[in-house]
């Protein structure tokens, strides 16, 4: 296979992780928005610190960092910022459970491709790259 080939394998790829990331932290973020008061009675009695105001910047930071990684947009602080989430709550919820392999597994896959897509960016197919193309050409 040539290298082109791969590549291009490679940004369908990160197209395909994206979509998947994206949609789930979009949903969930939603619904912590449309029940914000039960996320923070949630945060308080899992003992996060402002449980207030934090669970309006999880639910923020779900919401807005899945719409970014869905389309693709600075994509590397999101990710991260997701990834730390993503780590808290198998920390404070997860870890307890009777089987906590089975209890944190989606987030421990979340975690996992968050901090992936941190790294490696959003790549071809991304509005990044529709900016940076348009960037180019003025």
């Amino acid at each position: 296979m040539s290298n082109s080939r791969i590549l291009k394998n490679n940004d369908l790829a990160l197209l395909l992780l994206r979509l998947g990331v994206g949609v789930i932290f979009i949903v969930a973020g939603w619904g912590k928005l449309n029940g914000i008061e039960g996320t923070q009675n949630f945060f308080g009695n899992i003992n996060i610190p402002m449980p207030g105001i934090m669970a309006w910047v999880v639910a923020i930071v779900e919401f807005l960092g899945g719409v970014m990684i869905l389309v693709g947009f600075k994509i590397r602080i999101p990710a991260l910022l997701l990834a730390i989430t993503m780590l808290v709550a198998i920390l404070t919820t997860k870890l307890g459970a009777d089987n906590p392999f089975r209890a944190m597994r989606l987030d421990l896959m979340l975690l996992l491709t968050s901090l992936a897509l941190s790294m490696i960016g959003a790549g071809k197919y991304s509005l990044d790259s529709i900016l940076s193309k348009s960037k180019t050409v003025e």
